[in-house]
């Protein structure tokens, strides 16, 4: 651990900067969530127009990808999409870092996607069919299955880990080669890379968690498919 990043300390426990960032992050979306959703109306305001875009915007991204699931997955798949968006996004503010740019923030993103494709698996499916698509085609596919449920997401934690923080290096070096001649294309390259790269693992979040809930759907074409042949 990098002692530099270490803001306090709780007994044996060492409380690191991306761990208060990504605190202060969960604490705003909290209080802005609170104070938005405090007098909503028929006619909305500027906030309420901005934030019904937003919620829309994903709800119809995932009945896209997973049709008639928009209701249950929009508060896990919601939450992830806005909290790495702003904690990509806190990176532009000066002297902070952001806290996808740390190898556990992202690590425990990805853990939380792994256990919710399996949550939202076994509650569309039931345990007994959920588990036994890991035996499909054949019992031997087991250990690859597994196997391939943890690469992934190992790749997804280290992906987001990789972007943020090689973008977080290369803004700076540029701004000690040019200074601050060109903040302004350096703000909006930013910006738009760490919104990219939000919606990329947002999407692969919802890719895996819709693999999980159509296993049993897709068993049931090829059953059809091998029938009709």
């Amino acid at each position: 651990m990098d002692t530099e990043s270490i803001i306090f300390t709780i007994g044996p426990l060492a409380i690191t900067r991306p761990v208060v960032t990504t605190w202060a992050v969960m604490l705003g979306l909290t209080l802005l969530c609170a104070l938005a959703t405090r007098r909503l109306a028929l006619d909305p305001g500027r906030l309420q127009t901005v934030l019904e875009g937003v919620v829309s915007a994903i709800h119809t991204a995932i009945e896209e990808a997973l049709p008639g699931y928009g209701e249950r997955l929009l508060p896990f798949v919601g939450s992830l999409w806005i909290f790495i968006a702003i904690a990509n996004l806190v990176g532009i503010l000066p002297g902070a870092a952001s806290p996808t740019g740390d190898l556990s923030t992202t690590a425990a993103l990805a853990i939380l996607v792994f256990l919710s494709v399996h949550w939202f698996g076994i509650h569309s499916e039931g345990l007994t069919a959920y588990l036994r698509h890991y035996a499909q085609p054949s019992p031997v596919m087991i250990p690859f299955h597994i196997i391939s449920e943890i690469s992934r997401t190992v790749a997804l934690a280290v992906r987001l880990f990789g972007n943020v923080m090689s973008l977080e290096t290369a803004a700076i070096l540029v701004l000690l080669v040019a200074g601050f001649l060109v903040p302004v294309p350096v703000l909006a390259l930013h910006i738009v890379e760490a919104l990219v790269q939000a919606y990329i693992f947002g999407m692969l979040a919802l890719v895996y968690i819709s693999g999980g809930i159509q296993s049993r759907q897709n068993r049931s074409s090829r059953n059809e498919a091998g029938a009709s042949s």
